[in-house]
């Protein structure tokens, strides 16, 4: 087996301020992606000037943020919620959830686009390739933190995560950050370089984390409160990710029917 590395998952001590490893992934996961949709834009005919990337990388901040959290409290723990309704706003706990962070970034690029008069579909197009990064980062800050660690297994690559107990464990952390974050902004990325039909882009993405996310979780523990949701083996990750997969089929298809226009903003 391999050691886990006993990383100090606080990376900065001001005084009564901890700052940890885990928030400095989602800012460099923000900072990377502008810079990644800043160079999309400037190379496509894709609906957004580069003088509104940070304006648009900050909605998608608060969207992530903010629905991740909602989606934990809603999927995850709905029950202490209920009895707790500030349970949502004390972060400090931990809890976000990926699909509904999902749902908040969707609702940030919706209110944006219709702001600036631009199509939403083509919008999600622009940004979609960049999103694979962030994933990345939050897994590898899920790793430092020692979080959403892997099932029992007798892999030789298998982790003891001595805060959990003593088995040997996937260290699933990695591999998602390989799946939905390495490989599949690879996948994207090479298939953007070519144009696409308006929504085959955030089409694929929506596939491609699905797929990747239902395989992933055949290796991570299942959260303790939870367990299996159905048929005694499919977990809240995989039943989430089923209309994920669905609604990116659905965009795939029907997508550039749906887009519209190309924009209404003189682009540059």
């Amino acid at each position: 087996m391999l050691n886990y590395p006993q990383i100090d998952p606080v990376a900065l001590q001001l005084g009564p301020v901890a700052i940890h490893w885990y928030g400095l992934t989602y800012l460099a996961a923000f900072a990377l992606c502008g810079v990644l949709v800043m160079r999309r834009a400037a190379r496509t005919d894709l609906p957004l000037a580069p003088g509104r990337i940070s304006d648009l990388i900050n909605w998608v901040a608060m969207g992530v943020i903010g629905g991740g959290r909602l989606g934990y409290m809603v999927f995850y723990d709905l029950s202490a919620w209920l009895a707790n309704p500030l349970k949502v706003f004390q972060i400090w706990d931990g809890g976000m959830s990926f699909h509904g962070g999902l749902i908040g970034v969707i609702v940030a690029l919706a209110w944006f686009a219709k702001r600036e008069g631009a199509s939403l579909i083509r919008v999600g197009d622009l940004v979609a390739p960049a999103i694979p990064v962030g994933l990345a980062f939050g897994r590898f800050g899920n790793f430092i933190g020692g979080e959403l660690w892997g099932r029992p297994t007798d892999v030789p690559w298998g982790m003891v995560f001595p805060h959990v107990d003593a088995l040997v464990r996937h260290p699933s952390q990695l591999y998602q950050a390989a799946g939905e974050g390495v490989a599949l902004f690879v996948l994207l990325m090479w298939f953007a370089r070519t144009p696409r039909p308006a929504g085959r882009v955030a089409g694929a993405f929506l596939i491609g984390y699905a797929v990747f996310r239902f395989a992933a979780e055949f290796a991570r523990e299942p959260d303790a409160h939870l367990g299996p949701v159905a048929l005694e083996w499919v977990t809240m990750g995989q039943l989430l990710s089923l209309p994920m997969l669905l609604a990116g089929v659905v965009l795939w298809r029907f997508g550039a029917r749906w887009a519209g226009p190309l924009n209404k903003l003189e682009k540059g």
